[in-house]
């Protein structure tokens, strides 16, 4: 087990002011099966009243409205992280991790893809468990990819990427996704923080024996007691961090983030 402090912050710019600011933020870690989230401060500018609810999938949800004109939006949220990945809690299994999601869906890029992951598959033993047959499509998936911030954007498909053969966290973990639930393998997207990833991280989590396991495609390898978890779901659109609407002219808007996670030993 480790105790992890994470400091989560975002910082919204807009161009011009805009009004009638609508937001739907999912930045606050919850307490569940391999984590237990204490001393979480969140603050925001604009101040505003916020509303907090779990979505359908077990994530906290955070929502608020700003008439006032503004062209700067952020928040910060820190706290404290006990994560024991070796000592997981069970969970109920969901049917449709086994399904094709929105950015899952399989094109031809993706199906020669498939078809090299059965191969491999079927190499191993026949009573193979689904995190062995897991790393085995994890494998293929990080040697189908170059890891390339701006190839990509938060709508890119897990065909589309894989067809550039180049992306983000984001992108590995839907191509991941994709073939896992194609060969037999149930599988859901983690959006989370990496103690020394600097931003925020995605990555697989596959069902085995009452219990969900990380995998971290982008990096190869399981994912350990330095990954907090933020959202789950089928894929990135179930765990969007921040979104919102708002009123305005012709805006642009630019971005800025900063994750720090460390180890605590206190």
């Amino acid at each position: 087990m480790k105790k992890l402090k994470f400091d989560y912050r975002m910082e919204l710019r807009f161009s011009c002011p805009v009004t009638e600011h609508r937001f739907q933020l999912r930045c606050i870690p919850a307490t569940g099966p391999r984590q237990q989230i204490v001393d979480v401060e969140m603050s925001l500018e604009p101040a505003t009243d916020l509303e907090r609810m779990t979505d359908s999938f077990g994530s906290v949800v955070v929502t608020g409205y700003i008439p006032e004109p503004h062209d700067v939006f952020s928040y910060r949220v820190s706290g404290i992280a006990f994560v024991d990945t070796e000592n997981t809690k069970p969970e109920t299994f969901k049917p449709l991790y086994r399904y094709d999601s929105v950015l899952t869906i399989p094109g031809p890029c993706v199906e020669r893809l498939i078809e090299t992951c059965r191969a491999s598959i079927a190499a191993l033993p026949e009573d193979a468990e689904p995190l062995s047959r897991a790393r085995e499509v994890m494998d293929e998936v990080y040697r189908a990819f170059e890891y390339t911030p701006g190839a990509t954007t938060i709508r890119t498909t897990a065909e589309e990427a894989l067809a550039l053969g180049a992306g983000v966290c984001q992108d590995y973990a839907h191509v991941m996704l994709a073939v896992c639930r194609h060969v037999g393998v149930a599988a859901r997207y983690i959006a989370g923080m990496l103690d020394g990833e600097g931003a925020t991280h995605a990555w697989v989590e596959v069902f085995q024996d009452g219990r969900w396991i990380g995998l971290d495609p982008t990096h190869n390898r399981l994912a350990d007691d330095r990954y907090i978890t933020i959202a789950h779901g089928r894929d990135y659109r179930d765990c969007m961090l921040d979104i919102g609407v708002f009123s305005a002219g012709e805006v642009k808007q630019s971005q800025w983030v900063n994750v720090s996670v460390r180890e605590a030993r206190d």
